[in-house]
Order: structure tokens, then C-alpha cells, then sequence
């Protein structure tokens, strides 16, 4: 993959445009050095969906630029967030090409990633704690609510087993966490993306009879989702 492709160079401007409309400024040049770094790091990298890697952390990217407007520090941030965990660049390299700050969001995001790794979710406020023990920085989070968004929107091209196993995490761990920081609207998406896998059958049938009703929907899964949180 090459930054002279045509496919990339216009996901670069688009990325650009993104961040110059939602941004108070950006450091354009800092953002393109990330944008190829991350390109070059993932070229070898396939997502379930057969796409290139890199179209994973450009779109969480995009989320966090759109959605969770910051600052270019979190932007070049997310566009790094899957480097030291999947590749075999490291954290060192990182505060040399990017500096500390970026370094340290990319290190909080790949810890709260190692937390859920080779475990089952039996004590979700357990795992909550955790969370909130070892986030230092807004901006560690605010990048980690954008990947699940992100791993959510996309879990059609993950394994059924895997989509409950994840389903489950975000329902029970991502959208409580969500609301806690007070993103409403975080804490939606992430609870109805969990129903539609976790309760597959019952959500195609609420969508039905409710035909886009978002508000009563939202009130049921809520619902659901506080009796399961409480079950715990």
C-alpha cells in the first residue's frame, strides 16, 4: 500500500477536510505523518471484512474527529491505536516519531485492550473499575469508545461466536462506561448494536412492529439492558 494511490490520498483529504471543520486547529502535516505511518505499519494486515487493516483505525479515526471533536492529538492518536498491539513497531518508536503525549493515549488504549483478552466477562463492574483505574486521560477513552463504535457497526463479518462474546462485552462494560462519562448517545449505539446480536431474534421483530420508533426502542433495550446489570 502506497500513499500515492489515488484510494488513499483522497482518504487523506477527506480525513484533512474532517478535521479542519470540527477542529479548533490542526497540525495537518502531524496528521498526514500519522495517516502513512499507520498505512505503512498495517499493510500486511487484513480485517474480517477481507479490507485492508488500515480502513479500521482511518474510520475510528473519522469517529473520533466527527463525533468526539478534541483536538489533532487524539485524531493522530486513533490513527496509531493498533500499532504497538498488532504490529511489531513499539511504543519507543512512537514518542520518537509522534512525541509522549501520543505515545501515552496509544499505550492507555492498548491496556485497556490487554484487560478483556484470553478472559469471560463474570463480574462486569469488576472489569468497570478496571477501566476506570487505569485511564489517565480522557483521551485514552474517548479513542477506545470510537474503536468499539467502530468494531461494532462492523461485527456483521465477525464469527457468530465471537459477535455474541463481544455483543455481550459492550453491552455489559462499554455502554454502562459510556453513560457513566455521559455520553448518552455512545450508550444508544452500543446497547442497541449488542441487542441486535446478543437477542437477534427479539430485535428484528422490535424493529418491525416498531418501525423505526427510536425512542420506544431505546426505552425497551434499556430496560433490558438495566435488569441484566443487575442480575450481575
Amino acid at each position: 500500500m502506497s500513499i500515492d494511490n489515488p484510494k488513499y490520498q483522497k482518504m487523506l483529504v477527506d480525513l484533512l477536510a474532517v478535521c479542519r471543520r470540527n477542529l479548533p486547529k490542526v497540525n495537518e502535516d502531524l496528521v498526514t505523518k500519522a495517516f502513512e505511518f499507520a498505512l505503512e505499519a498495517h499493510k500486511h494486515d487484513l480485517r474480517a471484512s477481507g479490507e485492508p487493516y488500515f480502513s479500521h483505525p482511518y474510520e475510528v479515526a473519522l469517529i473520533v474527529a466527527e463525533e468526539f471533536p478534541l483536538d489533532d492529538i487524539t485524531v493522530v492518536s486513533t490513527l496509531l491505536h493498533d500499532v504497538v498491539e498488532d504490529t511489531d513497531f513499539d511504543l519507543s518508536l512512537l514518542v520518537k516519531e509522534f512525541g509522549k503525549e501520543v505515545a501515552e493515549i496509544v499505550d492507555g488504549v492498548t491496556k485497556i485492550s490487554g484487560i478483556f483478552k484470553g478472559h469471560d466477562i463474570t463480574k462486569a463492574e469488576n472489569y468497570r473499575k478496571m477501566l476506570l483505574s487505569i485511564v489517565k486521560d480522557v483521551m485514552v477513552i474517548i479513542v477506545k469508545f470510537a474503536d468499539r463504535l467502530h468494531n461494532m457497526r462492523t461485527l456483521e463479518f465477525v464469527i457468530p461466536d465471537k459477535q455474541r462474546r463481544i455483543a455481550q462485552e459492550t453491552l455489559e462494560i462499554y455502554a454502562p462506561f459510556a453513560n457513566r462519562f455521559g455520553l448518552a448517545r455512545v450508550k444508544w449505539e452500543l446497547e442497541d448494536l449488542s441487542f441486535r446480536y446478543i437477542y437477534a431474534d427479539a430485535y428484528r421483530k422490535i424493529a418491525r412492529l416498531l418501525d423505526g420508533k427510536r425512542l420506544e426502542r431505546d426505552l425497551f433495550i434499556s430496560r433490558v439492558t438495566d435488569e441484566l446489570t443487575r442480575s450481575l
